[in-house]
This record gives C-alpha cells, structure tokens and sequence, in this order.
C-alpha cells in the first residue's frame, strides 16, 4: 500500500509518498481501509518537532491523526466491529498512520461513524469533537449554570463545542465573524459578537471558562472577562508545570514545559485564574458520544472543496500551514 511518511523532523518539512507493507491487526485492532484523512495543523507541529517532547517518533512515520474509512478485517478479540462497518476515528497519538491506504486502529480508539454523515464529512469530525468534549468535560469540568466563552468559535471547533456545551447545561458566548452567527445561534449559542464591530471584552464579565482558539494575542483579552477563579483552556498556546504534571511527565520535561508556559501561568495568576494547555487523545467511548450529539443536532462539518488524493499532500499541508481552507482539508482515497 501507498502511505505518506515523515523521514524527519524539519521546520520545512516534506513528506515521502511511498510503498509499505499493508498492516496486520493485532488482537485488539481492527483494520481500515481510509476513505478520508484530515490535514490538521496538528500535522505541522508534530513535522517540525515542536511537540517532540510530548510524543517522539521512530522514523519514518506515516502521519495523519483523522480518518473514515471501512472496516476490512478485525483481530481475535474485537467483537463489536465486522467488516464493512463504516467507522471514524482520532488515532493514538503513538501510531497515527492515517496518510496510509489502510491502517491497523485499537478497537478503543474507534467509533460507528454518524449515519447522518458520508465518510468525508466524517473525517472532519473526530478531532475537534473530541478537543471540545475532552476540553469541557476533563480539562474544565464544567457544571451546568455555568458560562463559557469561545473566542473565534465560529468555525469546525465552535460547531463541535457549543451543542456540547449546550447539553452540559452552559450558557456559550462565541465570537466570530458575521456570516457565522445565525449558524452559531442555532447551535444553542446564547451571545454572539462580530469581532468587526464589536469587542466582547467590552460586553461581557464574570465568565467561568474562556476556550482560546486563537493564541497570544487574544490571552488578554480572555483574562479580562473571567471571574476570580475562572481558568482559560487553550488550543494554541502551548503546555505549561500543570500539563506536564497531568500526563506524568519526567522531570526534566516538566521543568521544560514550566519554562515554556510560566508567563501564561503568571498572566493567569495576576487575575486569580487559571490557565490550561489541552493536547487531545482518542477515545472511542467519548467519540460515541459525539456521534450522538452529531446526529440529534444535524451537524455537518465544513470541508474544503479542493479535492487532494495521497499524492498531493504537500500541498495540502501547504493549505493548512499558509492558506485559508473554507473547512476541514481532506485526502481522498479511491473506493
């Protein structure tokens, strides 16, 4: 089979379209045939070595984290999966592989994909439905009557995160641009703000949880509307003492990633908040229920219309990296 591989990390780096062998399932795994797989800006720190310290890798290494696809064989001991089953999925982190033409997944990363999606759509769906699920449930712990507000959440996270959100009880709060809003208020949001004409920091105070999509720029910003005690999850801002101490690791990391997140963690302070790094895992548990919300709510991920097959993902790395997608990139894979 094709697979695209990363031979090393490089703050230029490409990967290597090239053959290798069609993996074997192991007990526990179950093998798919990739209809789709996401481009994710993930790809890009994972490429230049920027998160390293958290998940190194053996090189080379077929990418890819997102997928849909059908299930082609499965290993002793899975029972819930037969093939043909069209399933979804965010990769463990350790393995990833979903550039490939077929990848072998552990039965508990998997999930059923949505029956109201076909396998593009699909693929947009697994990442950021489990960011938001992961970020308000463990990262937050966020309680019903409570408030959060989603700084640019008018995009792919926005739609995973608001109707989650909304089911869990919290008043949401989205910025975002115009053309946005009447699909973000419809998805259960309470406040909407065009970033052109409005500041939400002006309008709102005394906010639970800011989730920050955006990055630095926008950090103090977000402090100025939480309430003493309120924390800020952030998607791009980087790990900090607390993200290391939560994935138990080593010393010397954590003294790394304390450096590295110090001024968040002292900004935070100053407002008596607290600030938090989320770097998502799979969970097929979680990703079930996602495809509950996903069905009941009629969610259909944005895609970007340009069609990529496995030979052009340079390019649509590129797109990610440097162009402005109208929705999630995808690499097309034949029937």
């Amino acid at each position: 089979m094709q697979a695209a591989q990363l031979d090393k990390y490089d703050k230029k780096f490409k990967l290597v379209v090239r053959d290798v062998p069609t993996p074997t399932p192991s007990a526990n795994e179950v093998l798919v045939k990739v209809r789709y797989a996401a481009v994710n800006p993930l790809e890009m720190l994972i490429g230049t070595g920027s998160v390293k310290l958290i998940q190194d890798y053996q090189m080379p290494v077929t990418m890819g984290n997102e997928i849909s696809g059908e299930v082609m064989g499965v290993g002793a001991n899975v029972d819930d999966y037969q093939i043909g089953d069209a399933v979804y999925a965010r990769l463990p982190l350790p393995q990833q592989g979903g550039f490939a033409e077929y990848v072998a997944v552990d039965q508990a990363a998997l999930a059923p994909m949505a029956k109201t999606l076909d396998f593009a759509h699909a693929a947009a769906v697994p990442l950021t439905g489990l960011t938001a699920y992961q970020g308000l449930h463990e990262e937050l712990g966020a309680k019903s009557g409570q408030s959060v507000m989603i700084p640019g959440g008018s995009g792919s996270f926005g739609q995973m995160a608001i109707p989650l959100a909304k089911q869990m009880g919290l008043e949401v709060s989205v910025s975002g641009n115009a053309e946005a809003r009447a699909g973000v208020m419809a998805l259960g949001a309470t406040n909407y703000f065009d970033f052109r004409q409005e500041n939400y920091w002006e309008k709102l105070s005394s906010v639970d949880y800011v989730i920050d999509t955006l990055g630095p720029k926008e950090f103090a910003h977000e402090l100025q509307i939480l309430k003493p005690g309120g924390r800020v999850l952030s998607l791009r801002m980087g790990p900090n003492r607390q993200f290391a101490k939560d994935h138990q690791l080593s010393w010397w990391k954590t003294a790394l990633f304390a450096l590295a997140g110090r001024n968040f963690d002292k900004q935070a302070a100053s407002v008596g908040a607290d600030y938090r790094f989320i770097f998502v895992r799979s969970d097929g548990e979680q990703l079930r229920e996602i495809t509950r919300v996903v069905e009941e709510n009629q969610i259909e991920p944005a895609i970007d219309p340009t069609v990529f097959h496995l030979t052009d993902i340079n390019k649509a790395l590129d797109l990610v990296a440097n162009g402005r997608p109208k929705g999630k990139v995808l690499i097309q894979f034949d029937k």
